[in-house]
Formats: structure tokens, C-alpha cells, sequence
């Protein structure tokens, strides 16, 4: 038997001059800036990368007479002097949002992972390295974000690839202190815990703090002596373990977020949280205005929603967390997690309209719960209109309320130092957090921008060969043998990159499913085309990882070899390496399943072209002249594998007839074609990829609205949230009497800009005029509904025998018209029209 053993990592002793090395370690500005990292690398540049870019591991490590050698240089001094006064000047620096009085103080943001950066690890994929590029944009612009998660001891997996391709998982075993984060003290100097009653004891956490900037993220941890040893491991591993440990991360990271706001005094005016997993914080906040407020739960429930912004970031179910009823009624039911709810009005709340009647959903929750919900692009939001749609019955897609904001990417943290240097001589440092004045990138010399796209190529294939030589010594090569490596890449040739999760739907394998014509390409002598690949697959998703193998194998074949490489361990690092060296990015996802895309953004940002289905980011942004769009087979009759067939085929078809050809045109030695493209690519699209444009949408359509309604709501002791509870209760109540009687449009030979009259009789069943909106919808009639809808409110008028006659005058469109009416529930304190998911229909 083996007992714990207590680690302790002792940091050195800083010279004075050196001090300041420690606050910007802990920092993790040095992610995006350039001379933060510089200064700390230097200490021991050799260390710096043993320890993947981890500044706190290096200091660590560093060497007391290192550490003499660089307190008594004046040069360095002077460094770390100027790099200390960058980051307070980068704290301090003005709030974009600072004249509107409608930008709410604090933002409570939630997440299940967050990529900050690869030191890190606490990120999966696309949403964790989404959630980090939005705080550095909330930094960036001022914005009072304050982020919320998990430390996962054992973070995401390290991947391992055999030499057949086959994914081998690895955990690291993470220690805290030699990460960039420090833990939370309470008010009395000791360790900070939070607790949550659960069956059969009390689950407590610890939290860390992690500076981004000027933003700070704080990560919830039960591996503290508090616990048992099977609670301790509840924040073991990201998207681990059985449904029960996935229900204990998710109570931990909804509820114990919220107790670690009050601990820490932070009051939220808006709570945003990302996908089903956090949704349980909406409880938290009911059980906290009933109990301490005194108000009743349909009130509670309206003050909560109203600050609530949910984002959906799938577009397939497979993708949300659902628990059957039997464990969640466990777990919140007597001697468990404390709600104010009854356990069938919390199983309400998570219930699917169409389901098996047996599962909680955690995104069903996490709407019901939200004022506000979006997709994260416009075809996203569109799908995610469908995807949800039964929860408004009765109402047509288009209607149902999910917007959207299309995700954007930092941009100092992705764009490599070749392009950085074009940005920064025309737009100025801080250029990620500027909308405007980008169009000056279209006077950028076709010899600047092509020497700047060579250097980047030339990098990567340094950086990827240097990591083939690491892999085949780690399977035992030696010297000789590791010749062929030197040939790998050509840094004058095309070079394409693919890297993402690998669930089937992104499609790994297409590019090989004609393997012949992908060989030729591929070796072609005069026109040589590359590609350099890398992915991750659950690891529970054994089709994921066979498509790995598969395209290990293709990989791994002689002939082909030199000029496709695939390489294990996707991270931050590796994606930073290939999105700002490869010429083009790859993405062929089955349409419309790919929510947004980021990797594409910043592959743009860095003058890559993007070759991809017009799917997420790509199907809104795409004009014709930023990259190709691989045609789609999407009209939902063809099976999946004629599907990719004709797509697979297209996809070459452009490589070989259109990329290729465009790359290696050179009339007098530069590809002046593809030199346009990418300049369109900086001028035009780049502007629309930022992160700070993303925040500023946030703020706009949601935050800002979010804000001003829950602090109405809250007004004189709450009165806005029980009269609008009151009200939504009297209206459902008679609701059922609500009904149009008639409708008449009186079209008498009016032609289009005309006029014509349109009246409704409605049955208001008790309700008042001022209860309910009555519109008119109209629009081109096509197979039984109304295509390109607009809507007109009609006035009410006299009430007879208890109908009321609602009329307006129409003003014709050209064309085929169609028109009905519909009666919808009206307050000024309603988040949308549908808010009630009630609507009379003609």
C-alpha cells in the first residue's frame, strides 16, 4: 500500500533587480505580447522550451548563478524594468466602454475549459481556446469580464501516435505551482473553500486565480484535504470519467461558480455561460433571491433569466450533456445539492419536449433559464433555430429567439511574427483591437507580403521537422536512420493545413479517399503541393481515432512521406506554428455541422487562404476573392458516402485545377494572383476575424440589453421581476381564450407601393389590447409557408360581443403575396416576442 505523498515545489529566491520576472510570469499577457515573453525566456532560453513555454517551470529551474549572472547585467535589468512598466501600462489602460453607462460592471463568464495559453493545459479544442481569446479581448478593450472554470489536475490528454497512426492517451499529472496561477486566500489569510452539499456529504473546493491580462479567471479544485479521496478527484481529468463524475464537475462548476462570486464579493450584472455545463449556476442564483430576497421563485426566476446569456456552441445533439432523471433526482433531491425547486419542476426545466421522458438536458436547462441564447455564426444560428425549435411549438423557425454573434480570434496571440511586423508598420501596435482603418493593407507591396509568407513557411518546416526528429528518436531511431527527415517539406512548395478535434463529421480522411490522385499531387516534381496535418479524438470515439490511423498509415507510405506529415499532440503551440506558416487551411466538414471554425480565422489573420465548405464563419465571410469553397452536396438526399464521394472529388478537383495553379503562377517570379488574395484576405476579411469585433457584438446585442433589463428588475426591491412573474401568471392562465376569429385583406386591383387594407378580429379571452401584439405576417407563398416574411402590427380598435377588431394598412410588395396573422404576448419588459413560447396562430 502506498500513502499520498505531499509535493512541494520551492521556488528561488529572486534577485531584487530580478522581482519583478515573477508578477509577469504570472500574468499570462506574456501569451500575447511579445516582449513579455522575450524577457522571460531569456532567463534560460534552453529551459523555457523543455518546459513547453512555461515561465513559472523555467524560473523554477533556473540556476542561482544564472540568476547573479542576469541581476548584474544592466542591459537585461533594463528589460525587465521596461517589461514590468508594459504590464502595468496594460492593466491601467483605458475602458473602451467607459461612456456608456448601459456596459455592465462585471460579467460572470462560464466555461468548462479555457485555452489561455499551451502552459496551461486546461482546453480540449475550439470552445476552451474560444473562451481564452475572449477574455484577452475583454482585456484588451476593458471590458469586466471575469472568468469561471475548473483545474483539471490531469488537464486534456497528451496524444502519442504509433508508427502505424494508432492514438495512444496520456495524462500529465500537473502541478499547480508550477503553472502560471496562484490559489485564493478568504478574508482570513487561510485557503479560500466553497462548499455544496451532496448525497452523502459535502463536496468543497479550493480556487485558483490566473490573471489574463487584466482580466482574471478563477479555477474551482476539489483536490483539497477537506475532501474524501473520491471527491478529491472530481476535477481529475476535462471530459472524463462516468455520468456521475460528469454531473459532480458540472454542480461544482454551475453552483460552486456562483458561491465563489459571493465569496469573493464580485456582484455580476450579467451571467454568460457557454454550452449546458455551467447551467446549474441559474439555480444556485434562484435558491440565493428566494432565500435572502424573500421572493418568491416565479420572481427569482425572472430576475435570473433576465441577466442570463446562453451560447450554444453545437450543431448536433450528440454534442449536449444529458443525465438520466434518476441520478439527477439523486443528486438534487432530499439530502443532496439545495434548490429552491421541487424535483418536478427542476426535471421541468431540463425536460425535452420530444425526448424519451427519462433525460435531463442540460442545454433545454440552460435556455429556459437564459434571457438571451446565441449561436456563435449566422448559418449556426440558423441551425440552431431548427435544432431548439420544439421548445416554441407553434412557432416557424425564423421566429424561434436564437441569435447569433460569429466568433472572432485574438489576434496578437495568433498572428505569427512575420505578418505581426506588417500589422504593426501600418496599423500600430494593439492592432487586434481595432475595427477600422485595415484597408491601408491593400498598399502592402507584393514583395513585402511574399517575403513575409516565405519566412513563415520556411519556420514552419523547421518547426515540423525538428518535431518529426523528436518523434522517431522516441521510437527508437538514431542517427542514419533519421536522415530521410532532412527532405521533409520542401519550404518553397504549397503547403496546406489541417488541424482539429477529429470527430467524423470534420472528415479527416477525406483529402485520401482518391489516394492515387492525392499521391500524384502530392509528388508532383514541377508543382509540389504539401500538407502537414493533426487531430485529436476522444477518447471514447473510436471512428475518430480509426480515421487517424487511416491517415497515419497514408502518412507513413515512402512515396509520400516528405510530403504529408502528421504529429501528434495538437495544442495551442502546434496550431500556432501551422496557422501562421501554411499557405492554405483545409476545411471540409459535413455542412452545416461546423458551428463556426476559428482555425480558419486564424489562418486568414496570418495571409493563409482558406479552402473549405461554405459551412460556419466560411458560408457569412466567403466573397470570392479570400480563398475557395469547396462545393457541397448538402440537400440531405444523398448518402453519406456518395456525399463524399462527390465532395472528395471537388475538393481535389480545386487543388489540382484552381490552389495549385494559382500558387505557381509567376509571370516575372511572384505569384502576383494568389498576392491579391492575400492582401483582400488582410484588408477586408481580416477586420471582421478579430476578437475584440466578436466582444463588442456581445456587448451590443446581449450584454448591454441583459444588463439594463436585470437592473430594471431589480429596481425598489425587485418590484420589476414580480409584476412581470405576476403578469406572465395571469397571461398563461387565460391564454387558452385567446383565438383569431376571422382575417380580411381587401386586395381590390391595388398594385405594388399601394396600399390595402388588413383587419383581424381576435378573441382576447380577458386579456386587454395591452396584453398582446396582433401582426400581420406576410410574404411569398411557397409549399404551404411564407418565404421572405416581413411583419406589420395592427391597431386595435372597438371590442364587440368580446372581440376586438385590430386593423393596418399593408403596403403592397411586387409578386405573389401571402398573409396571415398571429397574436403574441406583449410587455415592455419581455426579452423577445416569443419569450413565453405562446402564440396564436390564424
Amino acid at each position: 500500500m502506498t500513502s499520498r505523498i505531499a509535493r512541494f515545489t520551492v521556488q528561488p529566491r529572486l534577485p531584487e533587480p530580478l522581482q519583478p520576472l515573477s508578477r509577469i510570469a504570472r500574468n499570462l499577457a506574456w501569451t500575447w505580447d511579445a516582449e513579455l515573453v522575450a524577457v522571460l525566456r531569456d532567463v534560460d532560453p534552453e529551459a523555457f522550451q523543455r518546459s513547453g513555454g512555461n515561465p513559472i517551470a523555467a524560473l523554477s529551474n533556473a540556476s542561482p548563478g544564472r540568476l547573479s549572472e542576469l541581476a548584474r547585467d544592466p542591459v537585461y535589468v533594463a528589460r525587465v524594468d521596461a517589461a514590468s512598466a508594459r504590464l502595468d501600462a496594460l492593466v491601467a489602460a483605458a475602458n473602451a466602454f467607459a461612456a456608456r453607462s448601459d456596459v455592465p460592471k462585471a460579467i460572470a463568464y462560464f466555461s468548462p475549459e479555457f485555452g489561455v495559453g499551451a502552459a496551461l493545459p486546461q482546453y480540449s479544442g475550439g470552445l476552451g481556446v474560444l473562451a481564452g481569446d475572449h477574455l484577452k479581448a475583454a482585456s484588451d478593450l476593458g471590458l469586466g469580464i471575469v472568468g469561471i472554470g475548473l483545474f483539471y489536475r490531469e488537464g486534456y490528454f497528451r496524444q502519442l501516435l504509433t508508427a502505424g497512426g494508432r492514438q495512444i492517451e496520456e495524462y500529465p499529472d500537473l502541478d499547480p505551482e508550477l503553472l502560471p496561477m496562484s490559489p485564493v486566500d478568504g478574508p482570513d489569510g487561510t485557503p479560500l473553500r466553497i462548499s455544496i452539499p451532496i448525497p452523502g456529504g459535502v463536496m468543497h473546493a479550493g480556487a485558483w486565480r490566473v490573471d489574463v491580462g487584466r482580466v482574471p479567471l478563477y479555477l474551482l479544485d476539489t483536490d483539497v484535504d477537506d475532501n474524501p479521496a473520491e471527491l478529491r478527484v472530481v476535477t481529475d481529468r476535462l471530459y472524463g470519467g462516468d455520468r456521475e463524475h460528469r454531473l459532480r464537475q458540472e454542480i461544482l462548476l454551475g453552483i460552486g461558480g456562483v458561491k465563489l462570486l459571493v465569496a469573493l464579493g464580485i456582484e455580476a450584472d450579467v451571467f454568460h455561460t457557454n454550452e449546458g455545463h455551467a447551467g446549474f449556476m441559474g439555480l444556485e442564483r434562484i435558491r440565493m433571491l428566494v432565500e435572502d430576497k424573500a421572493l418568491e421563485h416565479i420572481a427569482a426566476f425572472e430576475a435570473v433569466r433576465a441577466g442570463t446569456v446562453f451560447t450554444t456552441h453545437t450543431p448536433v445533439p450528440a454534442g449536449i450533456d444529458r443525465f438520466h432523471h434518476d441520478l439527477v433526482t439523486r443528486y438534487f433531491g432530499e439530502g443532496g445539492v439545495p434548490t429552491s425547486l421541487s424535483i418536478p419542476d427542476l426535471l421541468a426545466l431540463g425536460a425535452e419536449p420530444n425526448g424519451d421522458g427519462h433525460h435531463f438536458n442540460m442545454a433545454m436547462m440552460g435556455i429556459r433559464l437564459a434571457g438571451r441564447v446565441n449561436g456563435v455564426s449566422r448559418l449556426h444560428g440558423a441551425v440552431s433555430r431548427g435544432m431548439f425549435a420544439e421548445l416554441w411549438p407553434g412557432f416557424a423557425s425564423e421566429d424561434v429567439p436564437v441569435k447569433h454573434v460569429t466568433n472572432g480570434v485574438h489576434a496578437e496571440t495568433w498572428v505569427g511574427p512575420e505578418v505581426d511586423q506588417i500589422y504593426r508598420s501600418r496599423l500600430g501596435t494593439g492592432y487586434g483591437a481595432q475595427g477600422h482603418g485595415w484597408h491601408v493593407l491593400n498598399d502592402v507591396p507584393d514583395e513585402e507580403l511574399w517575403s513575409a509568407r516565405q519566412r513563415a513557411r520556411m519556420r514552419l518546416v523547421e518547426e515540423v521537422r525538428s518535431r518529426v526528429v523528436r518523434i522517431w528518436e522516441g521510437r527508437g531511431m538514431r542517427g542514419a536512420q533519421l536522415g530521410w527527415i532532412g527532405g521533409t517539406l520542401d519550404p518553397n512548395a504549397l503547403t496546406i493545413g489541417f488541424a482539429r478535434r477529429v470527430p467524423t463529421y470534420k472528415r479527416l480522411t477525406l483529402m485520401i479517399r482518391d489516394a492515387e490522385r492525392m499521391t500524384r499531387l502530392l509528388t508532383d516534381p514541377h508543382r509540389p503541393l504539401q500538407i502537414v496535418i493533426a487531430g485529436k479524438s476522444h477518447p471514447a470515439d473510436e471512428e475518430g481515432k480509426a480515421l487517424i490511423a487511416q491517415l497515419g498509415a497514408f502518412a507513413a507510405r515512402p512515396e509520400v512521406r516528405h510530403r504529408i506529415v502528421l504529429l501528434p499532440d495538437y495544442d495551442m503551440a502546434l496550431a500556432r506554428a501551422f496557422v501562421t506558416g501554411v499557405d492554405v487551411w483545409l476545411n471540409n466538414p459535413l455542412r452545416p455541422f461546423e458551428a463556426c471554425g476559428t482555425s480558419g480565422m486564424k489562418a486568414s489573420l496570418n495571409g493563409a487562404l482558406n479552402l473549405s465548405i461554405l459551412d460556419g464563419w466560411w458560408d457569412e465571410l466567403y466573397d470570392g476573392a479570400n480563398g475557395f469553397a469547396i462545393p457541397s452536396a448538402d440537400d440531405g438526399t444523398l448518402p453519406a458516402e456518395e456525399r463524399d464521394a462527390i465532395e472528395g472529388d471537388a475538393l481535389l478537383d480545386l487543388m489540382e485545377h484552381v490552389v495549385v495553379p494559382r500558387f505557381y503562377e509567376r509571370p516575372d517570379g511572384l505569384p502576383r494572383g494568389w498576392l491579391s488574395m492575400v492582401r483582400h484576405t488582410l484588408s477586408v476579411t481580416g477586420p471582421r476575424l478579430l476578437a475584440t469585433r466578436m466582444l463588442r457584438d456581445y456587448v451590443d446585442d446581449l450584454y448591454a440589453p441583459a444588463a439594463t433589463l436585470s437592473r430594471r428588475l431589480q429596481e425598489q426591491d425587485f418590484t420589476g421581476a414580480k409584476e412581470l412573474a405576476a403578469w406572465k401568471a395571469r397571461v398563461r392562465d387565460l391564454w387558452d381564450g385567446v383565438s383569431v376569429e376571422s382575417v380580411d385583406a381587401i386586395h381590390s386591383g391595388q398594385v405594388a407601393g399601394e396600399r390595402m387594407p388588413v383587419s383581424a378580429r381576435v378573441r382576447l379571452g380577458g386579456l386587454t389590447p395591452d396584453d398582446v401584439s396582433v401582426e400581420a405576417v406576410y410574404g411569398r407563398p411557397e409549399d404551404g409557408a411564407l418565404q421572405s416574411r416581413s411583419t406589420l402590427e395592427l391597431t386595435a380598435g372597438a371590442t364587440v360581443a368580446g372581440t376586438t377588431m385590430y386593423t393596418a394598412d399593408l403596403t403592397l410588395p411586387a409578386g405573389p403575396l401571402g398573409l396571415t396573422v398571429r397574436v403574441l404576448p406583449q410587455h415592455a419588459n419581455l426579452v423577445e416576442p416569443a419569450d413565453m413560447r405562446l402564440i396564436v396562430n390564424a
